[in-house]
């Protein structure tokens, strides 16, 4: 965070760029630049609130607030009808947690510790339900790839409102089972790695006012994608499934790499399967029900990107129950992420 929070100069730029309509490009990144470390601060307060309410409701703050940014950024995506955008940018943030966040993390550990060791059974129930997900979400796209000529609009708002709908019931008892049996699987603070550095009123005041300008940066964001897609020349799925998963992660990515150097793997595979599964059972769904005060989204996803998310939540478990990984398996996730980034670039 004490790097982060030279971004922070970015705010009042970021500001100025939209109202005195600078170049829409530079804006557009100046946004992003301004949401990181408030996405940081945001993460640093939930945590600081965790420490003095205990395990139970620090893992709800936790669950409720780790993917806020994202969740913030698609409710002005959803109003603004950029409904490709939303859905790009929450399977972006599934693939970026998994390729180039658990990547990263055993990459950057495997060079400093030669192998990493972790418990096999500490993230394997996180790695299944995330494929669990995974195939719920699919699903629709399944039947509507296969019966496409049957359908009409409102089949395919009321499968995926049946879908989110469910997936929301399976996350909420999801969280009720891991407050009962395992205290760290939603996000719950890991006591040895966090020391209080705020008050609890401090830190509520900075959740209060990170969560504000997230909401007021994003909106912004919103507005200049269009533009600077079509000034710069790139596709908005490649904005959305890139760009902003990055933007919302930074300083979660961080954090899980930060781990894996302490040699502490299990919290480096929580924060980035455990991020995962909140976007996937609780962000999508939330986001599918906030459309339909707008214009309904279906939760459809495009066959690359079912692709992409059936392939890495595979490798996500494969490596979870392994109990052990070492730099070269690092560097092939984050080479399978440069290969898709790279297609979305060229190709998107």
């Amino acid at each position: 965070m004490k790097y982060l929070k030279f971004l922070l100069l970015c705010i009042p730029f970021s500001i100025a760029g939209y109202y005195l309509k600078w170049n829409s490009t530079l804006t557009f990144f100046l946004i992003c630049f301004a949401i990181v470390p408030l996405a940081g601060f945001l993460g640093s307060a939930t945590e600081e609130i965790a420490v003095y309410t205990g395990p139970k409701f620090g893992g709800f703050l936790n669950a409720t607030f780790g993917n806020a940014t994202e969740l913030i950024i698609s409710f002005f995506a959803i109003r603004a009808g950029l409904y490709e955008v939303v859905k790009a940018s929450l399977v972006g943030s599934i693939l970026g947690n998994i390729l180039l966040v658990l990547g990263c993390s055993i990459f950057a550990g495997g060079l400093k510790h030669k192998e990493l060791k972790y418990d096999s059974q500490l993230g394997s129930f996180t790695a299944t339900m995330l494929l669990f997900a995974v195939i719920g979400l699919s699903i629709p796209a399944v039947f509507t790839y296969h019966v496409s000529e049957k359908l009409v609009s409102s089949d395919y708002e009321n499968l995926s409102i049946i879908t989110s709908v469910i997936m929301l019931i399976i996350y909420i008892l999801g969280m009720i089972y891991s407050f009962k049996t395992q205290n760290d699987l939603y996000g719950v603070e890991h006591a040895e790695d966090i020391d209080s550095k705020w008050s609890l009123k401090l830190s509520i005041v900075i959740l209060a006012a990170c969560t504000v300008l997230i909401a007021y940066e994003s909106e912004i964001l919103v507005d200049t994608i269009k533009p600077m897609t079509s000034s710069a020349g790139i596709s908005q799925m490649f904005v959305g499934i890139i760009l902003i998963p990055i933007v919302g992660n930074a300083a979660e990515h961080s954090t899980a790499v930060i781990m894996a150097l302490k040699n502490k793997m299990d919290i480096a595979i929580e924060i980035a399967v455990g991020s995962s599964l909140q976007i996937a059972l609780f962000v999508i769904p939330i986001s599918v029900l906030i459309s339909l005060f707008f214009t309904p989204m279906s939760i459809v996803l495009k066959p690359v990107e079912l692709f992409l998310l059936f392939s890495s939540v595979l490798i996500a478990n494969q490596i979870v129950k392994s109990g052990r990984s070492n730099w070269m398996e690092g560097l092939k996730l984050i080479s399978i992420y440069i290969i898709a980034a790279a297609g979305f670039f060229i190709i998107g």
